[in-house]
């Protein structure tokens, strides 16, 4: 989507569809609506009498202007409580704005921002909330079909920002600029959660990764089997062994252009991409078992936030890792019952092959140690027991370094991805201890997620870590105001966030 700043008056703008917004609760139109409603001889407020405009949050309501504006129709965005405002809700509204105006079947259309009057946001801030609000509501995947429905719809081609105050122009195209590199890459990263996986293949993810990647100046090596055999994975290389397809661990580094990278600190994310997951030998049950397509949603959103920290420059030396593999159950395929040797020499007891996640992710982590990172997060689609735990709106954030922690509900606030803390508890340690090998890979059904996370914290080194398990989040089971079914890309804007933390110091 094309995103224009345009300074002008919205009475004397032409369009198909102009976007205001309301406040729930508003005694009377204010703002840009009262011009609306002034132009459309008090229509508004009738309306907001009656009560058929009342400004919550994802609600909105299409009016037709007959002529006495020159934008033929004006669609009121609800922006919910006053007292609960914030960059999320304004990113949300502009989300339910775009989802309508898509449905509508407008090329293009034109918008006020969200939040930076009354509301109380920055100029920069609400510029941000609404461009990568309005890019998350107007996505769609449907690359396969030839039918009717969305395909008869077209894409929004085009959106305009429409502001009076020439004096906000710098920092409202500011915030333009950020929030259209997040929301090109959120939506990437869902696109790739939502893709196939017979045409998701490993190889084909690192191919995609490549070219995104390099288009946007990051460093990229993948390397193969061979490569990760020399350097002792055998964990990893355990999982690949059941498929034909080879297994690709993808290499991301942002080298910030002008800047010392003595100077700057190093963050290294380590995102999970199994691109199937079958559970292995030990078979997962057949219901449901199509959506595990969506178990790289942790590499996805890795690679969003490298490409989009590169776009951008941030100044902060960023590391993507991305083990990409396919978990199959076929002839050379591991057993219960292996033992299998990670990169760091400790050797692990499989007790199931469908805990392939964490497998391959604590090769990864030992990767992570030769760039001596200031912090390493890894983010997957780990545990069944974590949405057991939290539900489908929350992921589990595990961490047991006080500041990085801070910093990832702050980072979790402002891109609207909730997390919720969760132990690091020592003490179930002692579930994974095994009777042949340094370690197993389960310790049982309780406690699944805490379990999975000290498996991995004892790969993860000396500095800050964090683990995140995004397994009950990576997928939207249902369409809302804001979104549709389907991939989240979850997780890829909060690790933006935390890096533009780092960066800002």
């Amino acid at each position: 989507m094309q995103i224009n700043l345009k300074q002008g008056q919205l009475q004397q703008e032409e369009t198909e569809l102009l976007v205001v917004n309301l406040f729930e609760g508003a005694g009377a139109p204010g703002g840009a609506l009262k011009a609306v409603d002034d132009a459309l001889s008090g229509l508004v407020t009738q309306l907001m009498a009656a009560g058929d405009i009342k400004g919550k949050l994802g609600a909105t309501h299409l009016l037709y202007t007959n002529g006495a504006l020159p934008a033929r129709r004006v669609l009121i965005t609800g922006l919910g409580k006053e007292a609960d405002f914030s960059v999320s809700v304004a990113r949300k509204a502009a989300a339910a704005a775009a989802k309508h105006a898509r449905d509508l079947g407008v090329s293009a259309y034109t918008t006020i921002v969200h939040g930076a009057g009354r509301g109380g946001l920055s100029a920069t801030d609400a510029a941000e909330a609404l461009v990568e609000g309005s890019l998350l509501g107007a996505y769609r995947f449907n690359s396969y079909r030839r039918d009717s429905g969305d395909k008869d719809t077209p894409a929004i081609a085009e959106m305009t920002i429409l502001e009076a105050d020439a004096g906000k122009l710098d920092d409202l195209r500011a915030g333009l600029l950020i929030g259209q590199a997040v929301g090109d890459n959120a939506n990437w990263a869902r696109d790739l959660v939502n893709e196939p996986a017979n045409y998701l293949t490993p190889s084909e993810l690192a191919r995609r990764v490549r070219e995104q990647a390099e288009r946007a100046g990051l460093q990229v090596a993948v390397l193969g089997e061979a490569e990760m055999a020399e350097l002792g994975a055998g964990s990893y290389l355990g999982i690949a062994q059941g498929s034909d397809e080879e297994a690709q661990f993808i290499v991301l580094e942002h080298q910030p252009k002008g800047v010392d990278l003595a100077n700057v600190p190093t963050v290294v994310f380590v995102g999970k991409a199994i691109t199937f997951d079958t559970g292995g030998i030990s078979l997962k049950p057949n219901l449901n078992m199509w959506k595990m397509k969506d178990d790289m949603g942790g590499g996805a959103a890795t690679a969003g936030a490298l490409v989009t920290a590169a776009r951008l420059n941030l100044p902060v030396h960023a590391v993507g890792l991305i083990p990409a593999v396919e978990n199959m159950p076929g002839g050379d395929a591991i057993k219960p019952g292996d033992v299998v040797t990670a990169m760091n020499g400790k050797t692990v007891e499989i007790i199931s092959t469908d805990a392939e996640g964490r497998q391959v992710m604590a090769d990864a982590l030992c990767y992570a140690q030769r760039y001596n990172p200031d912090a390493v997060l890894d983010i997957a689609t780990l545990t069944g027991s974590i949405g057991i735990a939290l539900g489908l709106e929350l992921s589990g954030l595990f961490c047991d370094d006080d500041i990085l922690r801070d910093r990832l509900l702050r980072a979790s606030e402002f891109s609207g991805e909730p997390l919720w803390p969760m132990p690091v508890w020592k003490p179930y340690r002692r579930l994974i201890d095994s009777d042949v090998a340094d370690m197993k890979n389960t310790g049982g059904r309780y406690g699944g997620a805490v379990i999975a996370a000290m498996f991995l914290r004892e790969f993860a080194g000396e500095q800050p870590w964090a683990h995140l398990d995004i397994a009950g989040t990576a997928w939207q089971e249902e369409n809302s105001a804001f979104s549709v079914r389907g991939g989240t890309g979850f997780g890829m804007r909060t690790l933006f966030e935390l890096l533009r933390a780092y960066a800002t110091g």
